[in-house]
């Protein structure tokens, strides 16, 4: 995986202490702590209803200490701002190709030579979509990696990582202990989730 903020010495520090105070001086509480053996994880970004989610994202990682990666519309990898969203931890997205993305990830997490947590949405957008796309669960299974269930609580002013999810196979079954956890969890954009 390419270097990212979270790995870039010194910069991290001052970030995890910028992010600490300024979380604190709005009101957001962050909870949880990853588990030593999550230390591989595919995180659920949910719910993702607006703009705002990243930077929020971004602070609350740096508050427990994760070694995120995300993924993005590649629209957002444009020049000239390509460089800076991968140094965010992004990983660009071509929605209008079908390029294995599953696999590719997976494999990027089993060969990754420390820890290192991937971010999916599982909205797959900002806007509403009737049903969650399936890909994170399939990284996760493939990868042989737990799913955490990270969440941005808007209304609550509350973020961090909840359960951690080992998928069984029956997608299904798990999608809806999965969604359950979210059923109270209210975005910055309510409407939209």
């Amino acid at each position: 995986m390419h270097r990212t903020i979270f790995n870039t010495p010194g910069v991290n520090t001052l970030l995890r202490g910028f992010s600490r105070l300024f979380l604190r001086w709005t009101g957001w509480t962050v909870e949880g702590a990853l588990p030593a053996h999550a230390h591989k994880a595919v995180l659920i970004a949910a719910p993702h209803t607006s703009n705002w989610d990243l930077p929020y994202t971004l602070m609350v990682a740096f508050c427990l200490d994760l070694q995120i990666y995300w993924m993005g519309k590649a629209s957002i990898f444009a020049f000239p701002f390509g460089g800076v969203m991968r140094w965010l931890g992004g990983i660009a997205v071509d929605r209008s190709k079908n390029n294995n993305l599953v696999a590719a990830s997976a494999d990027a997490i089993r060969t990754a030579d420390g820890p290192v947590q991937l971010i999916v949405p599982p909205e797959g957008t900002r806007g509403k979509v009737r049903e969650w796309k399936t890909g994170f669960y399939f990284i996760a299974q493939q990868a042989q990696v737990p799913i955490v269930l990270a969440y941005m609580d808007y209304e609550r002013k509350r973020s961090g990582l909840g359960p951690v999810f080992v998928p069984t196979g029956d997608v299904e079954r798990d999608m809806q202990s999965i969604k359950t956890f979210y059923a109270g969890i209210k975005g910055r954009r309510p409407d939209k989730f």
